[in-house]
C-alpha cells in the first residue's frame, strides 16, 4: 500500500514542555509569551512544527494534564491572546503549532466533575465519568482490582452530599483526574467542539493524550496481570480491559472527519502505548490518525540487532495502512535519552533516577543518544524531538527529593521517582540567571549546576557541539528528502547496522572496533572518526555514495 503524503508524512516536530521552555515573567514557570520569543531559535534550529503539551487552566496535580477547561488558558501560562499571537507568530516563522488534547480524564476541578460529586448516583452527572457501586455488603471495596498508572488503586470513593460513604469513580492516572464515560455521547459531542475551537484559531493538529485509554471493556473485569500503560500483548491475545479496546477508532474516525472539514492539513497524533507495532498501525489507518508515537522504537535496546527489528517491524506495519512511520527517542514522560542510553543494561529502564540510584556514565550516554539521533534522523517517516535534547541535555538525576512534583513519586509511596528529571527548565544562556530560562534566578524546578556547560550560547557556531551536529542533520535530512525515502537495508549483523536511503549511505557501528566508512563522501558523522578515518564505536556516519 503507498504511503499517504502530506507535510507530517516527513516532518521533524518539537516538542515544548510550557512550564519548562521559557519564562518571560520572571515567576520560574515557563509561559506562551516566552516561547513565542524563543521560536526563532526552533526557526534556526530546522524543525517543521511544534507541539505544545498542555497549557490549559488547571488545578496542576499532573502538571497540566489535569484540565479543567479545554476552551483557555491557564493564567500560569497566559491568556488566549497570548496563544494567538503564539500561533501567529509561527505560521510567520513557518512553523506548524499542534496542541495537547486530553480527552481520556478531566480534571477533578472541571465543572462536570464538581457536578457529580454533588450529584445522585444514577444521575446524567454522574453518566459523563465512570461511576460505580462498591463490592462487598457496604460497597466498601473498589468494582474491580485495577490499578493506576502513577501507583495505587484506580478507584476512588465518595462522600456522598449527605455524608454517607458513596460510589467509587474510576481514574486511571491521578485521583484528580476522574476518566470520562466515552460510551456517553455528551462526552462525544463536546470533544468534536473543543476540536473546532482550536481549529478556527489556527492550529494545525492534535496530539492525543493517552488516545489507546478513551474506551474500557464493558464489565469492567478483573485483570490480574501487571497493570502497565504498554500493553505489550500479542496480536492475538486479550488485551488488558483498560487499554487499546477497538471502541476507539470509532471515535478517531469522527474527529478525522472534522480535521478534513478545514482547509489546509490538520493532523491528529495518537499517543497510544501499545505494542506490537500491528496494533499500532491501526491507530493510523486512512480513516483514523495520521500519526502515532512509536514507542516500542523508543523503548528498544540499543543493539544492532533489536534496533533492525524494530525499524523493520514499524516500517512493515505502517506500510501496510499507507501511513507513514514516526520515530522518537525522548518526551516528557521519559529518562532523557542522553542518560538513558547510559544506564547499565542491567539496571533496566528505571522510573526516574535520583539521588543514592545508579547514575548514568554521561559520556557514554551523550555518545550514544547522539548516534541514535543520526541514525533516527535518517529514516523515512517523521521524527519528534523534545525540547533540550538539541542542547544533549541529560536527566537531572540527582534532583533533589524534596523538589519533585511528579504525583507518581508520592503515589508509589517513594519508591518510583517519576518524570520530573527530564522537565526540568532548560539552559538558554550560561551566566545568565536561571541559566536564560527567565530574567530571574526563579525555576520551578531546581537546575543543576552543570547546566550552563550544555546552554545553548555554548554550542552556537562550535564545531562538533550537539546542538550544530543537530542543526547539520536537520539541513541535509530536508536538503536530501530523508524523510519522504525508502529504507534498503545494507547490514543487519550483530555489531553494525547499514542502510541507504535518498542517495545517502546511513551506518551505525555497535561493535567494540572501529570500521571502514561506506564508500563516498562523508557528510556527517555523530562524532569525529578516529585517526585512520574508521567509524569508532557507538558512531552513526552519513555518506553520500
Amino acid at each position: 500500500m503507498g504511503v499517504a503524503h502530506g507535510w507530517w508524512t516527513e516532518a521533524v516536530i518539537y516538542q515544548i514542555y510550557p512550564r519548562s521552555f521559557a519564562d518571560s515573567d520572571g515567576d520560574g514557570i515557563g509561559d506562551l509569551p516566552g516561547i513565542t520569543a524563543r521560536l526563532g531559535h526552533l526557526a534556526e534550529l530546522g524543525v517543521d512544527a511544534v507541539w505544545l503539551s498542555p497549557f490549559y487552566p488547571s488545578p496542576q496535580a499532573d502538571a497540566g494534564y489535569d484540565v479543567a477547561d479545554y476552551r483557555d488558558v491557564d493564567p500560569l501560562f497566559g491568556s488566549l491572546a497570548d496563544a494567538d499571537a503564539l500561533i501567529a507568530e509561527a505560521r510567520a516563522k513557518g512553523l506548524k503549532v499542534i496542541v495537547d488534547l486530553v480527552p481520556n480524564h478531566t480534571s477533578s476541578a472541571h465543572r462536570w466533575f464538581r457536578a457529580a460529586v454533588t450529584a445522585a448516583p444514577g444521575s446524567p452527572e454522574r453518566a459523563r465519568y465512570v461511576f460505580r457501586d462498591g463490592l462487598g455488603p457496604d460497597g466498601a471495596t473498589p468494582p474491580n482490582d485495577w490499578q493506576s498508572v502513577f501507583g495505587g488503586p484506580a478507584w476512588t470513593r465518595l462522600v456522598e452530599p449527605d455524608g454517607r460513604p458513596g460510589q467509587w469513580y474510576l481514574h486511571l492516572f491521578d485521583p484528580a483526574q476522574p476518566d470520562l464515560n466515552w460510551d456517553n455521547p455528551e462526552i462525544r459531542a463536546e470533544f468534536l467542539d473543543v476540536l473546532r475551537f482550536w481549529l478556527d484559531r489556527g492550529v494545525d493538529g492534535f496530539r492525543v493524550d493517552v488516545a489507546h485509554g478513551l474506551i474500557k471493556q464493558a464489565d469492567l473485569a478483573n485483570w490480574e496481570e501487571p497493570q502497565e500503560i504498554l500493553s505489550g500483548n500479542e496480536v492475538d491475545k486479550p488485551r488488558p480491559p483498560m487499554w487499546d479496546q477497538d471502541g476507539v477508532h470509532e471515535i478517531y474516525r469522527d474527529w478525522r472527519r472534522v480535521l478534513d472539514s478545514y482547509d489546509g492539513a490538520r493532523i491528529l497524533v495518537a499517543e497510544a502505548w501499545v505494542e506490537p507495532a500491528e496494533r499500532i498501525a491501526r491507530y493510523v489507518r486512512p480513516d483514523e490518525m495520521h500519526q502515532a508515537f512509536n514507542f516500542e522504537y523508543l523503548l528498544a535496546a540499543w543493539t544492532a540487532p533489536a534496533q533492525y527489528a524494530v525499524i523493520t517491524r514499524s516500517l512493515e506495519a505502517t506500510d501496510a495502512v499507507g501511513a507513514p512511520t514516526t520515530w522518537v527517542l525522548s518526551n516528557h514522560d521519559v529518562i532523557r535519552h542522553a542518560s538513558r542510553m547510559g544506564l547499565s543494561a542491567k539496571g533496566g529502564r528505571p522510573n526516574g533516577i535520583g539521588i543514592g540510584d545508579p547514575q548514568p556514565d554521561a559520556a557514554l550516554g551523550l555518545r550514544r543518544a547522539r548516534a541514535a539521533t543520526l541514525l533516527m534522523l535518517a529514516l523515512p517517516g517523521s521524527a519528534y524531538l523534545y525540547q533540550g535534547e538539541e542542547l544533549g541535555l541529560p536527566e537531572h538525576t540527582t534532583l533533589p527529593d524534596e523538589s519533585r512534583q511528579d504525583p507518581t513519586w508520592e503515589r508509589s509511596g517513594h519508591t518510583q521517582r517519576g518524570r520530573d528529571g527530564c522537565r526540568v527548565p532548560i539552559p538558554w544562556e550560561a551566566d545568565a540567571p536561571s541559566y536564560g530560562f527567565g530574567p530571574t534566578d526563579a525555576s520551578w524546578l531546581p537546575q543543576p549546576p552543570l547546566w550552563a556547560e550544555y546552554a545553548l550560547d555554548r554550542q552556537q557556531g562550535v564545531s562538533g557541539s550537539t546542538y550544530e551536529t543537530y542543526r547539520t542533520a536537520l539541513r541535509l535530512r530536508r536538503e536530501h528528502g530523508l524523510g519522504r525515502g525508502t529504507l534498503g537495508w545494507l547490514s543487519s549483523g550483530d555489531e553494525v547496522l547499514s542502510f541507504r536511503n535518498a542517495g545517502l549511505t546511513v551506518l551505525t557501528n555497535f561493535g567494540a572496533a572501529a570500521v571502514p566508512p561506506p564508500a563516498g563522501e562523508l557528510l556527517h558523522s555523530s562524532a569525529p572518526l578516529d585517526a585512520d578515518g574508521r567509524v569508532p564505536t557507538d558512531v552513526t556516519v552519513w555518506v553520500r555514495h
